[in-house]
């Protein structure tokens, strides 16, 4: 104290800085802050700078950085700014792991899974982006083998490919169960022969002609017929049947077409660009389903 700095002991250091007198003593002892001086008794003694940098380590500890972190830091072999990013860093992907877990904690919840199921959900869940796309790719390879597709076709099995790199930092339960039974459907052997039979019949002259511009007219005119509680047998149906497929078609092409919906309206796989636009973030478009079912019937009633 000999020119004139104030000095504190442990005891007046833990009552200015609010720390423990156990903790300022486990922090000098490893090294993090060394006395200024010890007094004839031996007791350590802190000057203003080493208050300082007590009030540094204890903000440095609140924020989660480690003692051997903070050594470099204040023995300026890294700085405040770096050791804050690479924490950062660390703490990013520490709640990206602990948002997953929620969310398949409230998937379990909500399914009332089995140990089995559990299990395999967590596996499924934490399955990485590329494991993911991998599935993906396999089943539109397998699925479309031996097949030629048409531009038109070629455009839409690259869509069925776009899964985001990962699921989202935040996912939700909605999310982790859209990757779950999208897993399970491509697995399916049922569903990958239904793609390609509609893929087969995606080469029909029927299909070119009425494509695009029929299932304009579906979603237009028998939506609305669905809306309305308008019976495909009926009358009306008839004439809202009319403004979809022009009345003067052939017998024959007619029947065709009929065949071509039947394979192409199927709901398994208007289910899985369901799943893909949840797990890309994107609200789902409307079931197009009734419309299509409500066409079928119409067909048939007035063949």
């Amino acid at each position: 104290m000999s020119d004139g700095t104030e000095l504190y002991t442990v005891g007046q250091l833990a009552r200015r800085s609010g720390l423990s007198v156990h903790t300022i003593r486990f922090w000098s002892d490893n090294g993090l802050i060394v006395p200024t001086e010890r007094s004839a008794g031996g007791y350590r003694l802190y000057d203003a700078a080493a208050v300082a940098r007590f009030d540094l380590v204890r903000t440095l500890r609140e924020l989660g950085i480690g003692l051997e972190a903070i050594k470099k830091i204040l023995a300026q072999q890294a700085t405040v700014a770096e050791t804050a990013e690479v924490h950062a860093r660390a703490l990013d992907a520490e709640i990206k792991a602990l948002k997953l877990r929620r969310a398949i904690l409230r998937t379990i919840a909500k399914r009332g899974s089995t140990t089995e199921e559990t299990v395999m959900t967590h596996k499924l869940a934490q399955v990485s982006a590329t494991q993911r796309q991998q599935v993906i790719d396999e089943f539109i390879e397998s699925t479309f083998a031996g097949i030629t597709l048409d531009d038109d076709a070629k455009v839409v099995a690259q869509w069925m490919r776009e899964l985001p790199d990962e699921l989202p930092d935040d996912p939700t339960p909605r999310q982790v169960d859209a990757w779950i039974e999208l897993a399970d459907l491509v697995t399916s052997e049922d569903f990958r022969q239904r793609l390609r039979q509609i893929a087969l019949a995606g080469t029909s002259s029927v299909a070119s002609r009425h494509g695009y511009e029929l299932r304009a007219l579906t979603l237009e005119h028998a939506d609305r017929a669905v809306a309305e509680s308008i019976a495909p047998a009926s009358a009306e149906g008839r004439s809202v049947l009319n403004r979809i497929i022009d009345p003067g078609t052939p017998a024959g092409e007619r029947s065709e077409l009929h065949r071509w919906l039947e394979t192409v309206a199927d709901a398994q796989v208007e289910r899985y660009w369901q799943l893909i636009a949840v797990l890309n973030g994107r609200e789902p478009d409307p079931s197009a389903m009734p419309a299509f079912t409500w066409l079928l019937a119409a067909m048939r009633a007035h063949g």
